[in-house]
């Protein structure tokens, strides 16, 4: 059974190396929590330092007016083999053993002030000491900062509150054995420890009650009415203390001679000499070690269950996390290649058909390109008044003899023009697909999701391949609409005189009446009417070559080039492998964050096999 303590000491180690030491508002505090454990509570000035030192056998704590103790010490006791030198070690020093007990105070008030500074603040990170020797029991007490009720120079007006929200954390865990240290010359009524003990478990049966100073009471007085029960009952057994004095502290008088005094105390005292086989420092830690190693044999199953529920939970998370991110510069930079060609690849996939989203390009040629193109407003710009107008203005002051020329170029070229704006919305049409597509693409890659700064970055530099690639996409389709205003097709205007003769003569035979016709209403509609058909010819060719430029220009890009900008940067990032935690740094929507995991799954691994 004596390893049972032991066990749950080099868990607690385990817990407090990597920041889970209960008592905070830590995720993976409930390990800590689950361990059965002692809570030394008390007032200042209660006698709780001379009760840890007489249970220890040693003059190790820090000694002084206020508060001193001012972060939790877990002390964790060993027993060894009879003979054994005495040594302590502490958790921030593992190989450093120190035998000389003075020493290991001063660390102790060393160490508080690295934490707090040397004021009088508290800090809920504790410090953790190991005492092996063969005068102890096995057996872990957590010291805890005295409860006071007034705040003193030097000291936060919060200093109350504060403390005692750390120690009712401690206390209030349903895990935690409460030794609550009064004073037996002041009213059992008025102890702080007995308050707070009686609020967090009412029923007492994890309080064990200490009363220290008995040997300082008035004469005539004593304290049997509380130490067997009468005054304040509870589930566990009171034990009463006698300390040294403070002369006898002052003096440097030595643990051993302390206890035999305390010894002689009780089997001479004609008020408790029926209770001194029960009474005294040596009893109470051995009647502490038993009681807790019982407690821990009745919590190993919960321990046990609780710790394998909490690595397969943890084991699922970061299986869907992934593996741990490589730590030299070189494997980094091969994993945010790998996960950009795992984005790429998923990309492509809803471009070629084997993801939903690429049928929306086509869409947009197939549907919106021609709905755009019907639109055109050609029956406003060839109607027969702008015709005249535009006709007549492109003569000056000289009429057309035989063909308005200048006036069919006017006409066409006005007409071409509007073919910008369908050609330009189709260009756009087809970028917020892609851009669409690129969001999606990120969204369901999985292995991007630990990754979220990595996945702005390359959110980032796709969107600046795509406007690019529109630019490019707009320069090439204006190119076609001009194109065709720069030459127009003469084939198409040789058959108009040709049709012209196939009509004849009008009626009469009067082959002048063809002249006259030429300035007459019939004459302008011929002319819009010819430059209709020739624009409609236009539409159907810029139908068939608007798709393939923007394809050519836009689509084919994004498959072949989408990441090349985004590798550029990272090529001309000189300080790319000190600074690969900007791209890989993780997060995750669950309250547990990867990092956490990945530093406390090895106390739950830990823990499993030594239970």
């Amino acid at each position: 059974m004596e390893s049972l303590i032991g066990l749950v000491n080099r868990i607690q180690r385990a817990c407090t190396a990597l920041g889970d030491y209960g008592g905070g508002d830590n995720t993976f505090s409930s390990l800590w929590e689950a361990l059965p454990s002692v809570a030394v509570v008390g007032g200042q000035s209660s006698g709780k330092s001379s009760v840890l030192e007489s249970i220890v056998g040693r003059d190790f704590l820090p000694r002084g007016s206020g508060i001193v103790t001012r972060r939790p010490l877990v002390l964790q006791l060993h027993k060894t083999e009879s003979g054994q030198q005495e040594y302590a070690e502490f958790l921030h020093l593992p190989k450093r053993r120190f035998t000389d007990f003075a020493l290991v105070r001063k660390e102790i008030q060393d160490e508080t002030d690295r934490i707090t500074g040397r004021t009088k603040q508290i800090s809920n990170v504790p410090i953790h000491l190991s005492i092996y020797s063969p005068n102890v029991v096995n057996l872990t007490l957590i010291d805890l900062p005295g409860l006071t009720k007034v705040a003193v120079e030097g000291q936060p007006e919060t200093i109350v509150e504060d403390i005692e929200n750390m120690v009712r954390s401690y206390v209030e865990k349903p895990n935690c054995i409460i030794l609550a240290i009064s004073p037996a010359n002041q009213d059992i009524a008025t102890s702080d420890a007995i308050k707070l003990a009686r609020e967090v478990d009412p029923s007492g049966e994890r309080t064990f009650g200490v009363l220290t100073k008995l040997d300082l009471m008035d004469k005539g007085t004593n304290a049997l009415d509380v130490i067997e029960g009468r005054s304040y009952r509870l589930q566990q057994p009171w034990v009463g203390i006698v300390n040294r004095s403070q002369a006898d502290i002052n003096k440097n008088v030595d643990m051993v001679l302390a206890r035999r005094k305390e010894r002689e105390y009780f089997a001479t005292s004609p008020d408790y000499g029926h209770l001194a086989s029960k009474m005294g420092s040596e009893y109470l830690a051995k009647l502490l070690s038993k009681h807790l190693e019982s407690v821990i044999r009745a919590r190993i199953p919960s321990i046990t269950s609780l710790i394998n529920k909490s690595i397969d939970e943890l084991e699922s998370e970061m299986d869907h996390l992934g593996r741990p991110i490589a730590v030299d510069a070189g494997a980094q930079l091969y994993t945010i290649l790998e996960l950009c060609r795992a984005f790429d690849r998923i990309f492509k996939e809803h471009l070629d058909g084997g993801r939903p989203g690429g049928d929306r390009i086509y869409g947009v040629f197939d549907n919106q390109l021609p709905a755009a193109l019907r639109k055109l407003p050609f029956d406003r710009h060839l109607s027969l008044q702008n015709v005249r107008k535009i006709v007549s203005e492109a003569d000056g002051y000289q009429p057309h003899l035989i063909a308005p020329e200048q006036g069919y170029r006017r006409l066409i070229e006005g007409s071409l023009n509007y073919f910008r704006g369908p050609a330009e919305a189709s260009v756009d049409a087809v970028h917020f697909v892609l851009k669409e597509l690129v969001r999606k693409s990120i969204g369901e890659t999985q292995e991007l999701k630990r990754f979220p700064t990595l996945q702005a970055e390359i959110a980032a530099a796709t969107g600046e391949s795509l406007e690019r690639f529109r630019d490019d996409s707009k320069k090439t389709v204006i190119r076609l609409v001009e194109m065709e205003a720069s030459y127009l097709t003469v084939e198409f205007f040789r058959k108009l005189p040709q049709e012209v003769e196939k009509g004849g003569n009008p009626p009469g035979g009067n082959p002048a009446a063809s002249t006259v016709d030429r300035y007459t209403e019939g004459h302008f509609r011929r002319i819009a009417s010819n430059v209709s058909s020739y624009v409609n010819m236009v539409s159907d060719t810029l139908r068939n070559t608007i798709p393939k430029a923007v394809v050519h220009c836009q689509v084919r890009e994004a498959k072949q080039s989408l990441l090349n900008h985004f590798y550029t940067q990272i090529g001309k990032k000189e300080v790319l492998f000190l600074s690969l935690s900007l791209f890989l740094s993780v997060s995750h929507p669950s309250t547990h964050s990867p990092t956490s995991l990945w530093a406390h799954t090895p106390i739950l691994l830990y823990a499993s096999a030594l239970l």
